[in-house]
C-alpha cells in the first residue's frame, strides 16, 4: 500500500500542473494574422494595335554580273593590242578596242576582190550604155563610188531581166557579194565593247597565235548587275514583284535599290528553294563582282495583324498577355513567320498588352503589371 501510495502521489501532481497550464493558457489572446498581399509581376509589354502589315522576306546571295561574255576568235592571225592592256581586272567602256587579230591578209583579199569587181563593171558598162543608156549614168556612178580605202557601196538595183543578166554574165553578183562576206570577217578581227565592263579572264598575251575557236578571254557586263537569291518554296508564294528591293551588303558600306528581274521555276530538290534575281537598279563603281549581298524583298500586305517577336512565342503558337491585372497564356494564329517576328492575325484582342520579354517561372492567374516600351506607347 505504501508503494502504490508513493507512486500515485506524482502522477496526480503532475496532471494537476497540466490542467492549470490549460487554463491559464485558455485566457492568452491569439496574435492578429496578417492578411496575404498578392505579388505582382512587372514585365515588358506593349499594347496591341491591328493594322495592315507588310510581310518581308530576307534572301542571302552574291552579286554578279548578268551578261558574263566569253570572247572567241574566229579567225585566223595574230593577237595585237587593242585600245587597252587585255588583262583580268581592266575596265573598259562601250566602243573601246578590247583586242585585234592582224587583219593585213584579209584586207588585201578584199582589195584583190575589189578589183575583180571593177574589171566584170568595166565590160558590162558598154552593154547597158548601148541597150538602156537611161540606166547607164546609174551604173558609171557605182563605178566611180568603189574605192580601196572604204567599204563597197550597196550594188544598185537592175532595172530589169536584160540588164539582170549582163551582170550575173560578168559575175557581178558573184564579187559583189564575195566582198560583203569578206568585209564580214575583217570585223570580226576587232573586238570592240558593246556596253562598261571589265575584263575577268585573259586566255591568251599580245603576240599569239590564233585560230577559229581559240577562247581568247572573258569579260563582264558592269552596266547589268543582278543578286542571285535561293528563296524557301514556302516564301515565293509571299513575294510582291512590283514592290522594290532593299540591298545591303556587310562587305561594302551602303544601301541599294533593286527590282525583282525573274523567279526561277525549277525548285531545288536538295534544299527546297528556287532562284530570285534582282537587278540592282542603282549604278555604283563601289559595287564589285562578287560581293555578298542581304535582300530584303517587300511580300505580300496582311490586313488587321499585330507583330510578336520570335522570343515571345511559347511552344510555337502561344504568347502571355496580361488581362485584368493577370497572365493569361494565348494560342494565337500565326498568319507568317519571319527572321526576327511572327505577324499574327489572331488570338489577341486589340488594345490587350502583350508580353515581350522571356517569361520563365510564372503561370496562368498570376498577377502582373505591364512596363509599357516605347513602341506600345507611341501605337
Amino acid at each position: 500500500m505504501k508503494r502504490l501510495t508513493s507512486f500515485l502521489i506524482p502522477v496526480f501532481i503532475v496532471f494537476i500542473g497540466f490542467c492549470a497550464l490549460i487554463f491559464f493558457a485558455s485566457f492568452k489572446e491569439d496574435p492578429p494574422k496578417k492578411p496575404h498581399i498578392l505579388k505582382e509581376k512587372i514585365v515588358s509589354a506593349e499594347e496591341i494595335r491591328l493594322k495592315d502589315i507588310q510581310s518581308q522576306v530576307t534572301a542571302y546571295g552574291r552579286l554578279t554580273s548578268s551578261q558574263p561574255v566569253a570572247i572567241y576568235s574566229e579567225v585566223n592571225g595574230i593577237l595585237e593590242q587593242g585600245s587597252l592592256d587585255f588583262r583580268p581586272g581592266q575596265t573598259f567602256k562601250k566602243g573601246d578596242l578590247l583586242i585585234k587579230v592582224d587583219d593585213r591578209q584579209i584586207r588585201l583579199e578584199i582589195s584583190s576582190a575589189k578589183s575583180d569587181l571593177l574589171n566584170a563593171l568595166a565590160s558590162v558598162l558598154p552593154e547597158i550604155r548601148v541597150d538602156f543608156p537611161e540606166e547607164y549614168s546609174q551604173w558609171e556612178n557605182y563605178f566611180n563610188k568603189i574605192s580601196f580605202d572604204r567599204r563597197i557601196p550597196d550594188l544598185p538595183k537592175a532595172a530589169n531581166q536584160k540588164i539582170k543578166l549582163y551582170l550575173s554574165r560578168f559575175n557581178v553578183y558573184k564579187i559583189y557579194f564575195n566582198i560583203k562576206n569578206m568585209e564580214i570577217m575583217l570585223d570580226k578581227h576587232f573586238f570592240y565593247a558593246s556596253f562598261d565592263g571589265s575584263i575577268t579572264e585573259a586566255d591568251l598575251r599580245i603576240g599569239s597565235s590564233v585560230r577559229p575557236g581559240t577562247r581568247l578571254g572573258e569579260i563582264i557586263n558592269l552596266e547589268s548587275l543582278e543578286v542571285e537569291v535561293p528563296v524557301s518554296a514556302g516564301d515565293i508564294i509571299w513575294i510582291d514583284r512590283d514592290k522594290p528591293v532593299v540591298l545591303t551588303s556587310s562587305e561594302v558600306t551602303g544601301q541599294w535599290v533593286g527590282r525583282i528581274k525573274r523567279i526561277g521555276k525549277t525548285i531545288d530538290l536538295k534544299t527546297q528553294t528556287a532562284y530570285v534575281y534582282i537587278e540592282v537598279t542603282e549604278k555604283d563603281e563601289s559595287l564589285i563582282n562578287g560581293v555578298f549581298m542581304k535582300a530584303e524583298i517587300s511580300g505580300r500586305i496582311i490586313k488587321k495583324a499585330f507583330t510578336v517577336p520570335r522570343k515571345s512565342i511559347y511552344e510555337d503558337a502561344f504568347v502571355y498577355v496580361i488581362s485584368n491585372g493577370v497572365f493569361d497564356y494565348r494560342r494565337v494564329e500565326i498568319a507568317r513567320r519571319e527572321s526576327e517576328y511572327v505577324i499574327v492575325t489572331g488570338g489577341a484582342k486589340e488594345g490587350e498588352l502583350l508580353v515581350t520579354e522571356v517569361m520563365q517561372g510564372v503561370a496562368p492567374g498570376m498577377a502582373a503589371r505591364a512596363n509599357l516600351s516605347s513602341k506600345g506607347k507611341d501605337n
